[in-house]
């Protein structure tokens, strides 16, 4: 029992980095209906830049601050210069896919060309150990999930209580409809890929700060796994997000206590398939199950 509650402890921190990261990347897809790839890639970019602002002295938590504003500003600024351009010429969802896989390239190439190949960490920080319920947790994976929480809750209280939310959600459901009604969506559209940018660099972050170790792939490298939560619960729908990075970043981490580490990743795309048999729209039904694709 000790053993499968020091697994649960582990994924749910999984689960509190895989929500931030899959709830930012399903808000941008489901505003937008751009499925960005290249979203793996702006988490390393946000990772180097905390990993930048740690080595001029200051703390990590300027650091991820520091992060989520750089790849907020960079997210809006990729969609002006390349994604929204291309949607305006008529370019359909697949070959956007392919524009987003190769705007990804681009990125972690640059990123090798400047720093290397070579692996970088983040300083450890001080706090020991604490028994929470049967689970162990270190003061760091502590502050991981207080972070989650709250952004989390921010967002809640953004999408449900704002009118900038309720825009949001107008223009996600139905941008032509939103535009009709008043709703400036360019405004709104710009904003969905600043809150997506700024959730991104906080889970490339916190992603680095959990697993210790930094590299021009990191950030791809865990996206699939995000996809894979944000897939599970209904993509474009953020709260179903929330639950399947709970529900995947704690069936992999038992999966690979009890199985094998190697099982991590194939754990989550298993219980992917599994859920998509079943509730092909996701556990959370949303708009994006009606949505043409073309």
């Amino acid at each position: 029992m000790s053993l499968f509650l020091e697994a649960v402890g582990f994924g749910l921190v999984s689960a509190a980095i895989l929500a931030v990261g899959a709830v930012g990347f399903t808000v941008q897809f489901g505003v937008t209906n751009v499925f960005n790839l290249a979203y793996g890639d702006l988490m390393t970019c946000g990772a180097f830049v905390a990993y930048l602002v740690v080595r001029h002295g200051f703390s990590i938590w300027l650091g991820m601050l520091a992060a989520a504003v750089a790849v907020a500003l960079g997210s809006v600024t990729l969609n002006r210069a390349v994604y929204a351009p291309l949607l305006r010429r008529g370019t359909g969802l697949f070959a956007m896919v392919i524009v987003t896989i190769s705007m990804g390239l681009i990125i972690q190439n640059l990123l090798l060309a400047w720093l290397g190949p070579g692996v970088f960490s983040y300083p450890i920080l001080g706090g020991g150990t604490h028994h929470i319920a049967g689970m162990v947790f270190t003061a760091t994976q502590l502050w991981l999930i207080a972070i989650a929480v709250a952004a989390m809750l921010a967002f809640h209280g953004l999408l449900r209580f704002t009118k900038l939310g309720r825009a949001m959600r107008a223009v996600a459901a139905d941008k032509t409809l939103a535009r009709s009604s008043g709703v400036p969506v360019g405004r709104v559209t710009d904003f969905a890929w600043l809150l997506s940018g700024a959730l991104c660099g906080i889970a490339g972050v916190a992603l680095v700060m959990n697993i210790s170790t930094l590299t021009v792939t990191t950030g791809s490298g865990f996206l699939v796994v995000m996809i894979a939560a944000a897939a599970v619960g209904g993509v474009g729908q953020p709260y179903g997000a929330m639950l399947g990075a709970i529900i995947v970043g704690v069936v992999s981490s038992i999966a690979a206590t009890y199985l094998n580490p190697v099982y991590e990743q194939v754990s989550a795309f298993v219980l992917l398939g599994l859920v998509l048999l079943i509730r092909p729209s996701g556990i959370v039904r949303t708009f994006t199950a009606d949505r043409a694709v073309t």
